[in-house]
């Protein structure tokens, strides 16, 4: 297999894989495809998709000068705590409400779906230490060297990886509401359990400094118990 081809590939299969277990970005997608339209969702993710791709690339340029921002690095997780906890609370509201139609509070602003993905990502710094390790991993196997023409194309599999996922959750929610009846609002009440869940674990791995932004920001500091 050619190198870059090869390079493109693990980009491509990491950032799927990774992108498959229940989120803030893919189950927000799912959400406004389901409640909006499936254009408005792919804007959203690939909105969210060129932050990651931008967030990539300065990892692989910068490391060490992320690590030492540590307090902007805290301040944008608590921000994404705050947000993921807004979406529980409007997913909730959302299926409270006698209407099957009813949206989620916080996705009911006019700002394009493009903005809003890149919003949601850039505040998202748990993608950072994701990419980092990797990347690590990918260089210490010799898969991937400090090259332009090797970060471009791992860039564009990563891009691609996580539009293919982001699309199983968009276009598998679509399937799923056109299928059951009522199930709009049953997934209203599914989505904000997964949000409350996911800000409470990400609650709890901040407080006990656990999370991966930390690891990532304190790399020689050794475990709590």
């Amino acid at each position: 297999m050619p190198k870059l081809l090869k390079i493109f590939f693990w980009g491509l299969v990491i950032s799927f894989l990774g992108s498959l277990p229940l989120g803030t970005l893919n189950v927000a997608a799912m959400q406004i495809g389901i409640q909006e339209s499936i254009l408005h969702a792919i804007y959203f993710s690939l909105g969210s998709l060129l932050v990651e791709m931008i967030y990539v690339r300065i990892s692989l340029m910068g490391v060490d000068w992320i690590r030492k921002q540590d307090k902007l690095m805290k301040a944008m997780e608590w921000f994404t705590l705050i947000i993921i906890l807004a979406l529980a609370a409007g997913s909730f509201w959302a299926a409270a409400s006698k209407g099957v139609e009813a949206k989620n509070v916080f996705l009911e602003n006019n700002m394009h779906r493009f903005l809003l993905g890149m919003f949601m990502s850039a505040v998202n710094p748990v993608q950072i230490p994701f990419w980092f390790g990797w990347s690590t991993v990918l260089f210490s196997k010799k898969i991937l060297e400090p090259v332009k023409s090797h970060y471009n194309i791992y860039i564009i599999g990563i891009g691609l990886g996580t539009l293919i996922g982001n699309c199983l959750f968009i276009f598998g929610g679509k399937w799923l509401v056109q299928r059951i009846s009522n199930s709009q609002q049953y997934i209203n009440w599914v989505i904000g359990g997964i949000f409350a869940l996911t800000a409470v674990i990400q609650a709890i791995k901040m407080i006990m400094k656990k999370d991966a932004v930390h690891k990532f920001t304190h790399p020689g500091e050794p475990e709590q118990t």
